[in-house]
């Protein structure tokens, strides 16, 4: 990867985070590209994800926590819910250790610079949707795209096997690097 994960995962959280100020009151109930998902569930998701980053990357496993990041994260106040979850996430990935701890995750432990990485292109895909749902600029960051594009080339059919991506959408062989990303993980564009 030509970025350093972290900062990749840090910038794209400040993207996300973007849009998430820019939703309008009557946006919240709006479809999202994401099946089942409307706009508060999406920002409940990358909601969720950002506050497990700090517990997980700590050395605590999802039995530790149990429910406690189930349901409803943004409470009556969504954008200081995903303000505070976005620096915490950000602080902990920022660690001296990140990269090298061993993060337990339902499926197995994976080295901390997995675990970002995949938190940072769940974020990144999330982007797209959310900006799709809501109206705004769908246009990711090229260099973000790429880092991404790079991992996934090697991720995508583990994560298609498990089920968490949807089908690989046919784009022409002339289609830009973000229109491929997005079709590989199983988005239209």
């Amino acid at each position: 990867m030509t970025i350093d994960i972290r900062e990749a995962y840090r910038r794209t959280l400040d993207d996300f985070g973007a849009l998430v100020h820019q939703i309008r009151p009557d946006q919240w109930e709006n479809k999202t590209p994401c099946v089942d998902w409307d706009v508060r569930a999406l920002v409940n998701h990358v909601v969720g994800e950002n506050r497990w980053a700090p517990e997980l990357l700590a050395g605590r496993s999802v039995p530790d926590l149990g429910d406690a990041l189930d349901g409803d994260l943004l409470g009556d106040d969504p954008l200081k819910a995903f303000d505070t979850s976005a620096v915490a996430a950000a602080q902990a990935a920022g660690g001296e250790r990140s990269l090298t701890c061993v993060v337990h995750l339902s499926f197995g432990d994976v080295p901390g610079e997995e675990y970002i990485t995949e938190l940072f292109a769940d974020a990144l895909i999330h982007t797209w949707d959310l900006a799709r749902a809501i109206g705004a600029d769908e246009r990711l960051d090229p260099e973000l795209v790429e880092a991404c594009a790079t991992w996934f080339a090697g991720a995508e059919e583990g994560y298609r096997q498990a089920g968490v991506i949807g089908e690989q959408q046919p784009v022409p062989s002339d289609t830009d690097s973000q229109t491929r990303l997005l079709a590989s993980w199983g988005r239209r564009s």
